[in-house]
């Protein structure tokens, strides 16, 4: 499901097509076992739970393995404990860190990190990371699922 907001506050929930996600998958040469082509580890960093259960439902049924983190904080423990191939932020968070912080942070100790950044607030100063693409909310699915294509070059 995708969730987009209209003008008038409705909210409508976008619910992708079984297809897309079943050609994806694949049999391993080693083991014969079903394995999914497009195996990535993702970092998503959202504080809003609805937003964050759909991307994280969405990335997993394309093959992702995702980590998820409510704040800026958690997400900085989760880059210190592993290596995500992808880091995808709301630049406005709860508490001292935004998204911006996330991706710089991380990228202390793992540079070549992409970053997709996703904003609802146009105000925001932007300070996106080389290697980064920003989305701006509403964003489409496959806007999305594009952004991580074009940035793990698959």
């Amino acid at each position: 499901m995708w969730p987009e907001w209209n003008r008038q506050g409705w909210l409508t929930l976008l619910i992708p097509l079984l297809h897309k996600c079943a050609g994806r998958r694949g049999k391993s040469e080693q083991t014969g076992h079903a394995r999914r082509e497009t195996d990535l580890q993702i970092l998503v960093v959202e504080d809003e739970d609805l937003i964050r259960d759909v991307v994280v439902d969405i990335l997993e049924g394309h093959g992702h393995n995702v980590l998820q983190a409510e704040s800026g904080e958690r997400a900085l423990q989760l880059c210190a404990e592993t290596t995500p191939d992808l880091i995808f932020t709301d630049v406005k968070l709860p508490g001292q860190m935004s998204g911006w912080d996330v991706a710089i942070k991380c990228r202390q100790s793992h540079p070549a990190i992409p970053v997709i950044y996703a904003t609802g607030h146009t105000l925001s100063d932007p300070r996106p990371v080389s290697g980064s693409i920003m989305l701006h909310k509403p964003y489409r699915l496959e806007r999305l699922l594009e952004s991580i294509r074009t940035l793990t070059h698959q």
